[in-house]
């Protein structure tokens, strides 16, 4: 690919952006008594969330990570109270960039449109922008579209105001951590994907597995814009 042929610039926030596995895995050791690894926490991070945002898909994720809270909790033998899982729905402000985000986010906004597409809703994801340097020209959350990736419609939202600033669809490149929620709604959107593969080929994570071929791959954004620097 020809980094000069992407006009547009999408991408996933939470574990491409903002290290989310570190924030999940801080706030839910606030709990009392969780005696796990971290695979093990994350794993069930990645079954109970997707599921609650399958079954709720209009719920607010704040509300999603409380639901998640209690049933990690519960998988480990433990109660989480109201207060506490509400604590974890709120901990999204608490989330921290990755090194690297800020600097190249910086310098990709020289070179095209940036815009995010997020499994948050508005108001949690204001925190994470400022963190990130606000360098969006758009957002599109699960507030907005009333579902979750990988549904479409975040996609779908993409491409139409992506169009309204005449980008077609093969002139974006989509960046993102999850092959489940972003590679492959993001190729059947006719995006090109980039998969950022933060946990460096180890299996596991926040996200569910799923078996699909990204059009490019790093193992950090900073080398995601030194390959676009190289072009």
């Amino acid at each position: 690919m020809t980094p000069s042929a992407f006009r547009a610039f999408t991408f996933d926030c939470y574990g491409t952006l903002i290290d989310w596995e570190q924030g999940i895995l801080q706030a839910i050791r606030a709990l009392p008594g969780i005696d796990a690894d971290d695979d093990a926490l994350l794993a069930a991070f990645a079954r109970h969330e997707h599921a609650i945002q399958e079954e709720n898909p209009a719920m607010r994720y704040p509300d999603v990570l409380s639901h998640a809270c209690k049933a990690i909790a519960a998988d480990f033998g433990r109660t989480a109270t109201d207060e506490q899982a509400a604590a974890f729905g709120a901990s999204i402000a608490d989330w921290p960039p990755f090194p690297d985000s800020v600097e190249a986010l910086a310098y990709l906004r020289q070179h095209g449109l940036l815009m995010v597409l997020s499994n948050v809703d508005r108001a949690s994801f204001a925190h994470s922008a400022r963190r990130l340097g606000d360098p969006f020209h758009a957002v599109v959350t699960a507030e907005d579209v009333g579902s979750y990736k990988p549904a479409p419609a975040h996609f779908e939202r993409a491409t139409a105001l992506l169009a309204d600033e005449g980008i077609a669809p093969g002139e974006v490149l989509h960046v993102a951590q999850s092959l489940f929620h972003d590679v492959v709604p993001g190729r059947a959107a006719g995006f090109s994907t980039c998969w950022i593969d933060r946990r460096a080929g180890r299996p596991g994570g926040a996200t569910p597995p799923v078996d699909v071929e990204p059009d490019i791959t790093f193992h950090d954004l900073a080398s995601l814009a030194a390959w676009h620097r190289s072009g």
